[in-house]
């Protein structure tokens, strides 16, 4: 999903799947877009795991979601040089990271690694120097990693609760914007069939 100048979404759980047991697991990541493409409409894709590129080799399985690694592309549109992928290691496994990106980083999900003589357990995000040549080795219960990275964006941004954009300016607008509702008249709409409720601006 691409923001873009403004969008909003649902998340909506089913009575029958709220009647009983269940789990459910997930990690939410933003991307901020360049300067360039901060206005354009919003969008939306799907691509199913199927479609996702799967790397494997000697205890090493990487799941590429987004962007270019190792080779391999993932297929939805990204709108500046990335890459963000799910990767599970056995134990003692070692992955390289890819060094053809500017920023890079890891997010350890489960289990622990080692850099450089240097343990992490889950929990710890890392970011590299760029140009530095990285492998991750697996601790003794393997690891599961979402390793991240691209270009570096050319300024800084700003996030205040839902919103992020390059300057405060644009974040006061959006704020504005929200707190008045005028639904499909301004930055935001609400989606057509679930315009009932909506989650009201943080004081």
């Amino acid at each position: 999903m691409v923001a873009g100048r403004g969008v909003t979404h649902s998340e909506r759980t089913s009575a029958e799947a709220r009647s009983g047991p269940n789990s459910l697991f997930g990690i939410q990541t933003w991307l901020a877009l360049p300067e360039r493409d901060e206005d354009m409409a919003p969008m939306f894709e799907h691509h199913g795991g199927a479609a996702l590129p799967l790397i494997e080799d000697r205890g090493v399985s990487v799941r590429l979601i987004l962007g270019n690694a190792y080779g391999e592309k993932a297929p939805a549109t990204m709108y500046s040089q990335t890459f963000y992928a799910d990767v599970a290691l056995e134990a003692g496994s070692r992955l390289p990271m890819p060094d053809d990106h500017e920023d890079r980083g890891i997010y350890i999900v489960e289990g622990s690694i080692s850099i450089a003589g240097q343990d992490f357990e889950a929990g710890r995000m890392m970011v590299f120097r760029p140009g530095d040549r990285i492998t991750v080795a697996a601790g003794d219960r393997g690891a599961r990693l979402m390793i991240l990275g691209g270009a570096t964006l050319p300024g800084p941004r700003y996030i205040w609760w839902n919103f992020v954009a390059s300057s405060r300016e644009r974040i006061e607008e959006a704020k504005a914007q929200w707190r008045a509702q005028k639904w499909g008249r301004g930055l935001f709409d609400l989606p057509v069939d679930d315009r009932d409720e909506h989650i009201p601006l943080p004081d």
